[in-house]
């Protein structure tokens, strides 16, 4: 079967072939239908991600296709099933082997394509709304980077609960692509003065911060008294420092949360978070954003996208 293949740490990845997975006890093989990309895949191949498989390896995070066979004595979703799951690495293949009970079947109506690209950026943003920082109806919510894969899906579960959304992204384009999620205030990141801003919409209550750098200093600044802040990511290249002795006399709280960290130590909770979600798209209620589908050969172009910026919602290779 074809593999995308990265070779050693900051290397171009590679067209090769690999041998056909075979299923054992409790596993699932996967005909891969399509792949979502994501910024952890950029910052594993550049070798500066918190997990670092062992080289050579697959990329791809997470993935959309048919189950094709169980492992003996297996329970899950039956071959011929749509299923949508996750992985370390490994997706970016014709075929992948995975636990069986990590496989969620695809709603009616919802695409292989953009199903490839729903469960890290809607997982995130559902365990970090509502299990980290408890967000509720009234509270206000401000996102950055809020038109990329995962801020947007933080918009539009934020409207989900109930909340008021400030978005922040670089220009028109981009913040009017959060305005259609459904964000009540927008403002360009590129302006000066966001605590000010901030502070002229009545503060915030939560932070959902994927940029770091600058932007969550002025936000940590612009929380009301018991605001919750939390750690998504770092796009900017710039890890934030938190001044304790704000924490203190504002009583603020600043959570990280990692999906991959909830996969390995909270899988029930995931599982949990994860069947919501598809209802909720079920429902109707949430829609996600793919701007891009490019074909299996054109993963450096899509790597690419997500490394310039380039991007709005999420970005999907196609593999069959």
């Amino acid at each position: 079967m074809k593999i995308w293949s990265i070779e050693a740490t900051a290397a171009k990845p590679k067209l090769a072939l690999g041998a056909d997975p075979v299923p054992a006890k409790g596993e699932s093989v996967v005909r891969v239908a399509a792949v979502g990309l994501n910024f952890a895949d950029l910052l594993m191949i550049e070798g500066k991600y918190q997990v670092r498989p062992p080289m050579p390896y697959v990329p791809g995070m997470e993935f959309a296709g048919i189950v094709e066979s169980l492992g003996p004595k297996t329970a899950g979703p039956a071959p011929g099933t749509r299923v949508l799951g996750t992985c370390v690495s490994g997706a970016l293949a014709e075929r992948i082997c995975v636990p069986a009970t990590g496989l969620s079947p695809i709603p009616d109506g919802m695409s292989l394509e953009e199903a490839a690209g729903f469960p890290i950026a809607y997982g995130t943003s559902h365990l970090a709304l509502t299990h980290k920082a408890r967000l509720q109806p009234g509270e206000t919510l401000f996102v950055t980077g809020a038109a990329g894969g995962v801020g947007l899906t933080a918009v539009e579960l934020g409207k989900v609960l109930g909340a008021r959304v400030i978005a922040s992204a670089r220009g028109a384009d981009r913040l009017a692509v959060a305005g259609a999620a459904g964000a009540d205030v927008l403002i360009d990141s590129d302006a000066p003065g966001l605590k000010e801003a901030l502070r002229a919409q009545g503060g915030v209550d939560v932070v959902y911060d994927v940029v770091g750098g600058p932007a969550f200093d002025e936000a940590l600044r612009a929380t009301r008294p018991d605001g919750r802040l939390l750690a998504i990511g770092f796009a900017s290249g710039q890890v934030p420092q938190v001044p304790a002795n704000l924490l203190l006399v504002k009583n603020l709280t600043v959570s990280g949360l990692w999906f991959g960290g909830y996969q390995t130590h909270a899988p029930d909770l995931v599982a949990a978070s994860m069947a919501q979600l598809l209802a909720l798209r079920a429902a109707g209620r949430i829609r996600p954003n793919v701007s891009h589908v490019l074909p299996f050969e054109a993963f450096p172009e899509g790597l690419a996208l997500l490394r310039d910026r380039k991007a709005t919602g999420k970005v999907v290779i196609r593999v069959s």
